[in-house]
């Protein structure tokens, strides 16, 4: 989908192991691969999720994940990552978002107080969209 790089928010949708849809709202990037991609935590279920399926679907939302109107969902496939690929995600997502990454790293923090360590942006989500 041509821009979806450019939105502001996309309805990320994983499987769990019975098939069952989980989208959920994140922000996006545009790789320099041309694939697309943004951070998360090792400790989220969407990362979980994509160990099990690496299936995903696409579609323009806004941050509470409502379906843009006139859209299309896009399918593709996701992996995690960590090293150079995270580190290209984690500059991109901050040129982006700027002020923003820092709070919701804060609401982040506050959100998981007395229930243990939920790191913050530590792997990467790199989409490769289907043709």
């Amino acid at each position: 989908m041509p821009g979806l790089a450019d939105e502001k928010y996309i309805s990320f949708t994983t499987f769990k192991k019975d098939g069952t849809a989980k989208p959920l709202p994140t922000w996006v990037v545009g790789l320099d691969d041309g694939t697309l991609g943004f951070w998360t935590s090792s400790a989220s279920w969407k990362a979980k999720r994509l160990a099990n399926n690496p299936n995903v679907v696409l579609q323009p939302s806004d941050a509470r994940g409502k379906l843009k109107a006139g859209t299309t969902p896009v399918t593709g496939t996701a992996v995690v990552v960590t090293g150079a690929a995270l580190d290209e995600i984690t500059a991109k997502v901050k040129a982006k978002y700027g002020f923003m990454t820092k709070i919701t790293k804060l609401l982040n923090t506050l959100g998981h107080i007395g229930k243990g360590k939920f790191p913050y942006g530590d792997r990467g989500v790199k989409i490769t969209l289907d043709a």
